[in-house]
Parts: structure tokens; sequence; C-alpha cells
């Protein structure tokens, strides 16, 4: 079921061959990212999902890292918008989580935490208890607040908080651009499941380093 379908050597090509095989299934929204009116959105890059001892290990992961801090600190020497997400639980906001999955991410988890290599302090840190960032927090308050029209969601995973997000962002209005090589879940199929669904009616997607282009001389 988990596969290593990125590596820190096959990501660019692995993402570029997906995305063309979504161009081929699907006709994209010729939306362009305004840099100026965006925000990072990172979900859940906690080591919950990035420690090699954790049953919840993303294998695929580790190869995003790199291009999500590049990214972050971008945004950051720009002075756009970086929020970060970390999903905790507790026995009374879980709900169905609770039935779905072997254990809960509860604050005294030694692995709860945002991986090391994300410096959280320069952006926007805020808890949220299931898939939707969007639910139960100041998400939407934060993104009106900045006047921000566009959302570039990454993180993990894929097919969960990172998707069921898209979809709440669009829902409110935003535009979304989701980077193919932005995220990472547990296997390939869940992954491209994820862009093809996406694609036909969310969220725009793109390679991390033309968000990068756009950030850096937008």
């Amino acid at each position: 079921m988990k596969e290593k379908y990125f590596t820190s050597a096959s990501i660019t090509g692995t993402a570029e061959e997906m995305l063309y095989r979504i161009k081929q299934a699907v006709k994209l929204r010729d939306i362009r990212i305004n840099a100026g009116t965006s925000a990072l959105l990172v979900l859940d890059m906690q080591k919950y999902f990035f420690d090699k001892a954790s049953h919840a290990l993303v294998p695929a992961g580790e190869a995003i890292v790199s291009r999500i801090k590049e990214l972050g600190e971008q945004y950051i020497k720009k002075g756009y918008p970086v929020i970060y997400t970390k999903h905790l639980n507790t026995a009374m906001d879980a709900r169905l989580m609770a039935v779905w999955w072997k254990d809960l991410i509860e604050e005294k988890n030694s692995l709860s935490g945002i991986i090391d290599e994300l410096d959280v302090s320069k952006g926007t840190l805020l808890i949220k208890s299931q898939y939707d960032a969007f639910y139960n927090t100041e998400l939407e308050e934060i993104l009106e607040k900045r006047r921000i029209r566009q959302v570039i969601i990454c993180g993990v995973m894929t097919h969960l908080c990172c998707e069921t997000t898209a979809r709440s962002a669009f829902v409110r209005g935003f535009e979304v651009f989701f980077p193919v090589d932005g995220t990472a879940t547990y296997n390939r199929a869940f992954h491209m499941a994820a862009l093809l669904n996406l694609s036909h009616g969310f969220a725009v997607p793109v390679m991390m380093k033309d968000i990068l282009e756009a950030v850096k001389y937008g």
C-alpha cells in the first residue's frame, strides 16, 4: 500500500510525467498565479508523518520537504503569508477520525510537532482537528483579512487533508493551485486520483518551480 514514488532524484521527472497525464485527461482552466494575492498553505508537515518509526510514515514525503522550505522562504522574503497547520485531536473533537484511524495525534505525542526543517516561527500556525484546514479554524478570516484570493496547497497527505482543504477553499471562492510535487501521500495511486479529481473541478495542478518563479518575479 505504501510506495516511495517520489525520491529526491526522481521527483521532478515523476511529477512532470503526472502533470502530462493530467493534461491529457482534463482540460485545465487558464488561471494564472498572482503571487501578491496568494497565500501558501503548508498542511500537517509533522514528524508523525516523517519519522521512520511511525506507522503513519509517508515514504514519498521526504522528497517534498526542500521544495516546500524553499517556497516558504521566498514567500516570507516577499512578505506574503505562509500558514502552517498542525493536526491534533482529543477524544472530544476527533469524531469519525477515531473510527477511521489506528490512533489520534494528540498534543502529548512526541511526533506531533512540525518537522525541524521548516521554520514555523516566520509564518502562522493553526491547529486543526479534521481533514479540512478551514473547519473550526481562523483560516478563512486570516485570508480575508489579508485580501487573499489564491491559495497554494502543499503538505501531507495529498488525498486526505490537502485534497479536502482544496475543495473547501474552492467553495469559499479562493482560486486553488495544487503542486504536483508539493504534496505527498502513501502511494502513487492515491496521489494521481486526487490530482485528477481536483483538476477536473477544483484546482489548477502546477509544478513547484512555476510557483517559485511567479513569487520571485511576480
